[in-house]
């Protein structure tokens, strides 16, 4: 990439990097580490075509189910959690109000990856349907 002097170096992170969810302290802090690897490579290749960043995303749903979290905000049903900390409830603080679809999440990622995002470097870039509450 630096003979070329253009690349795109991306990580498919987590909302977990910035929102890092008590339950699971050891990913958070494993997604807030890939951040700065991904910050630190980009001040590496500072001043060339290649840029570095992390994407921070929530999780998808597998693609069957893709159906059900985009019915999720009409199906009352569906709101009542199976558990406080259930893997399958839409994120408490989505913006959203439904899980994102992998489609999504890729589109992100191929505006990063492609030329017209060459000023986005050294970011960790959000895509996670306003999880984050902060506006930092």
């Amino acid at each position: 990439m630096l003979k070329k002097n253009w690349g795109r170096i991306i990580f498919i992170s987590s909302e977990s990097a910035q929102h890092i969810p008590p339950e699971m302290i050891h990913y958070g802090m494993t997604k807030t580490a890939q951040v700065a690897v991904a910050r630190g490579l980009a001040e590496s290749v500072a001043g060339t075509g290649v840029t570095v960043n992390s994407i921070l995303a929530v999780p998808l749903l597998p693609k069957a189910s893709v159906t059900l979290s985009r019915a999720w905000p009409n199906n009352k049903a569906s709101r009542k959690p199976k558990s406080k900390n259930s893997f399958f409830n839409c994120p408490p603080f989505s913006l959203l109000k439904r899980f994102e679809t992998p489609e999504e999440v890729a589109a992100v990622v191929a505006f990063v990856a492609s030329a017209q995002a060459t000023s986005i470097n050294g970011s960790a870039v959000r895509a996670e349907g306003g999880v984050i509450r902060s506006i930092f």
